[in-house]
């Protein structure tokens, strides 16, 4: 069967007329394209990626790279990438995919559901010879993104080997802005951090998060919302988080996104990373037969 039929056989089974539609996308991939009263949106199997969420009252809220490379092997620059089951380099394989091997994995599709006037749409990851050449264990992660005037994104990690593990994992969300120059974050004043980009220095925020170099910081323990003020949209986005204990905040600035061909000259300036995540000393620990659930939920306005 060729991939345009198997996603028309999808789209048979799971597509709900006039608000779900499984459809072919970016550099041929599989898509879910969502259209509801309240809210546009788009999930990609690849990599389980939501690529799109625009509330009808506010428009786009995600930023996604208009360079981003669509083909197997690469990951979706923008939206809401899925990190696991480690962030950033791994500790002790640095050849390695950078934050894990399931942002570049064809997922499969679970389910499409209608819930209220919101639509729902899980997809799911798992083992397999490839993964444990990375890594050696065994795993189920599902993605369930809910479109609506809330995006409400939840990844469930089952541990299915024999063995417990320990896992990292996050929603590296990139939130859409006018300037990210212009941009404050607020909600974790007081909180201390590391400092990628000074050495993994550790240090304490005071007051708001304001950008005017790249930017790349861990928030320890955080476990309550974070605002995202934009004067030049005229909005702001919240953040609630769900057994999230830490908060990746990040902005590559101009050198850095010039150089990064997914990404290119000038488009720094249009969004930041906020990332509700479990890294570093904040690693998940999961016995065999057990799940963990992390949760954000998204609004905008």
């Amino acid at each position: 069967m060729n991939e345009v039929a198997a996603i028309s056989d999808l789209n048979d089974r799971w597509g709900i007329p006039g608000l779900a539609v499984v459809t072919v996308g970016q550099g041929g991939s599989p898509r879910v394209a969502i259209s509801t009263p309240l809210a546009n949106g788009e999930m990609y199997l690849h990599g389980g990626h939501v690529t799109a969420w625009k509330p009808k009252a506010v428009g786009d809220v995600l930023y996604c790279s208009p360079n981003t490379i669509w083909k197997d092997g690469k990951a979706i620059r923008g939206g809401v990438p899925v990190c696991f089951p480690w962030f950033g380099d791994k500790t002790d394989n640095p050849a390695a995919p950078a934050h894990g091997f399931v942002r570049t994995k064809a997922w499969q599709l679970q389910s499409i559901e209608k819930i209220g006037e919101d639509i729902a749409v899980s997809m799911f990851s798992q083992s397999s010879d490839e993964t444990r050449k990375w890594w050696p264990f065994d795993f189920q992660v599902v993605c369930r993104a809910t479109f609506g005037a809330i995006l409400k994104l939840e990844l469930v990690v089952t541990n299915t080997s024999v063995a417990a593990f320990s896992f990292e994992e996050a929603l590296h969300a990139y939130f859409a802005v006018g300037d990210a120059a212009s941009v404050s974050v607020s909600g974790l004043d007081g909180t201390l951090y590391v400092d990628k980009v000074d050495h993994f220095t550790e240090k304490t925020q005071y007051e708001d998060i304001r950008f005017s170099a790249e930017t790349d910081r861990i928030y320890l323990n955080t476990r309550h919302d974070i605002t995202m003020s934009d004067p030049v949209v005229g909005r702001k986005i919240s953040i609630h988080k769900e057994n999230s204990a830490t908060t990746v905040v990040w902005n590559p600035w101009a050198e850095k996104s010039a150089g990064m061909g997914d990404l290119g000259a000038g488009e720094w300036k249009k969004f930041v990373c906020v990332e509700s995540s479990n890294v570093g000393t904040y690693a998940v620990q999961l016995s065999p037969g057990e799940s963990h659930t992390m949760a954000a939920i998204m609004r905008c306005a």
